[in-house]
């Protein structure tokens, strides 16, 4: 059996972080000082990472009570929305949360009494992966329903397919977990935007998350696509500013079976950890690397992959690996009512995201007093910045009907646009694999780009 060497403990170099991330703060976002409750967790092969955090059970901010006011303004034509998310492909474990937020997003909209008087209306349609044509499909269909907004899709390499069919149409394209850098500089004509940070932020706190734990050195397995090598770049280089090495890095093509050969060359390197940076392909990838002798605390996973492994894997299989999910926690409150939405949910990834991208829409929407992609893409940076706080569709509407200025922060956390529709700050929460190979959140840690 193969296993890593073992490394003599050290205290990692780390460099200041010219996006400010304030390590480790807790899952209530009340603090950027680490707690020491708890014993260390990974430890293995020289790796003692940080003691996770008391989580709790944060709540949000209570929305404004009362009736919400009618709309000043209505439209003949209502708001539609179209979703682009995955229920096929390597990314559909990521589907249902995310549509879990846009409907109860929706739900709460339209309890409210919809935008400019009128009930939002929701379409939803798969994206599938880059191995299909599916996303072109779908696009083409909701283009066709006359949507003003498209929510999705959820991977990079998909988008790049149907951007510029969305954009092109003067439609709004909101994803609400798309990281890859290339769109912070896509020519959208301002109608592409995000409540997912760039993956400058993610791969920065992965980085230096490592080097945190004692890792020296990392190896690296890489999807081949828009979101693999961007993320990678940026882990490489926070690591490496930390005074690590990459000593492999892997590339895998989507549409791939077998893994065999990236497995062994990246055990070969004999590094302290391993990065991977891959969609489901996981589920063949991890089973590989612990056969091999390879302990799950020194596996990082990212958002590709974070997902319920407890009828994969054997119990044990992943316990103390840990990956990074961009946004903050998924609140107990959040919770509840996405489990109404959706009682089957396993997991909360991007559901923050999703519920917030539709509440931006909306409010922007009723704030330009047109239910047109162009115009709601005009006043989507306004929502989200330099006014009176508030976290969810009524209390906000009620604030924009009453003549106020709205700052929306929603469920993924603080939501401030750039000029290019990427958040300027962001949460990048830490989670942990447990026993049964779930996984449970250790820390929060807040950036800004």
């Amino acid at each position: 059996m193969t296993s890593l060497p073992q490394v003599a403990p050290r205290i990692a170099k780390l460099t200041a972080l010219s996006i400010g991330v304030a390590l480790l703060a807790t899952a209530c976002g009340g603090s950027s000082t680490p707690t020491s409750t708890g014993s260390a967790t990974a430890k293995a092969a020289g790796i003692a990472c940080p003691a996770p955090s008391a989580t709790g059970s944060a709540t949000t901010a209570a929305g404004a009570g009362g009736s919400v006011p009618a709309s000043p303004e209505t439209t003949e034509t209502a708001l539609k929305i179209g979703s682009l998310l995955p229920t096929t492909g390597s990314l559909a474990f990521l589907g249902p949360p995310e549509i879990a937020g846009v409907n109860l997003g929706i739900k709460e909209i339209n309890d409210s009494g919809g935008v400019l008087g009128k009930p939002v209306e929701v379409t939803h349609r798969d994206s599938g992966d880059t191995k299909t044509d599916i996303a072109t499909q779908s696009t083409t269909a909701l283009l066709g329903q006359g949507v003003g907004a498209i929510v999705g899709a959820a991977s990079s390499g998909v988008s790049k397919t149907v951007i510029n069919q969305i954009t092109g149409a003067g439609v709004v394209q909101f994803s609400p977990a798309n990281t890859s850098p290339d769109f912070t500089t896509w020519d959208d004509k301002g109608l592409y935007w995000r409540t997912a940070p760039s993956d400058v932020l993610q791969g920065k706190v992965l980085g230096n998350y490592m080097a945190t734990c004692g890792a020296q050195t990392v190896g690296m397995i890489v999807l081949n696509d828009a979101y693999g090598t961007g993320l990678a770049k940026n882990v490489k280089a926070a690591f490496e500013a930390a005074g690590g090495k990459v000593v492999a890095e892997e590339l895998f093509n989507e549409g791939d079976s077998q893994f065999s050969s990236q497995v062994d060359k990246v055990i070969a390197a004999k590094p302290d950890a391993i990065a991977l940076i891959t969609f489901d392909q996981a589920k063949s990838i991890v089973p590989l690397m612990t056969g091999k002798g390879i302990k799950p605390t020194q596996m990082f996973l990212v958002d590709g992959n974070m997902s319920d492994y407890s009828k994969d894997f054997q119990a044990g299989t992943l316990k103390g690996a840990q990956g990074t999910i961009p946004g903050t926690f998924a609140k107990d409150d959040f919770k509840k009512k996405l489990l109404a939405i959706d009682p089957a949910l396993k997991d909360y990834s991007y559901a923050g995201e999703s519920y917030d991208a539709v509440n931006l829409i909306a409010l922007a929407s009723e704030a330009a007093k047109s239910t047109k992609g162009t115009d709601i893409a005009k006043q989507l940076k306004a929502v989200s910045e330099t006014g009176e706080k508030c976290n969810d569709f009524p209390s906000c509407i009620t604030l924009l009907r009453n003549g106020k200025d709205i700052d929306y922060d929603g469920q993924s956390g603080p939501v401030t646009f750039s000029d290019a529709g990427d958040p300027t700050e962001a949460y990048i929460g830490i989670y942990e694999f447990q026993d049964d190979n779930t996984y449970k959140p250790a820390k929060e840690e807040f950036g800004k780009l």
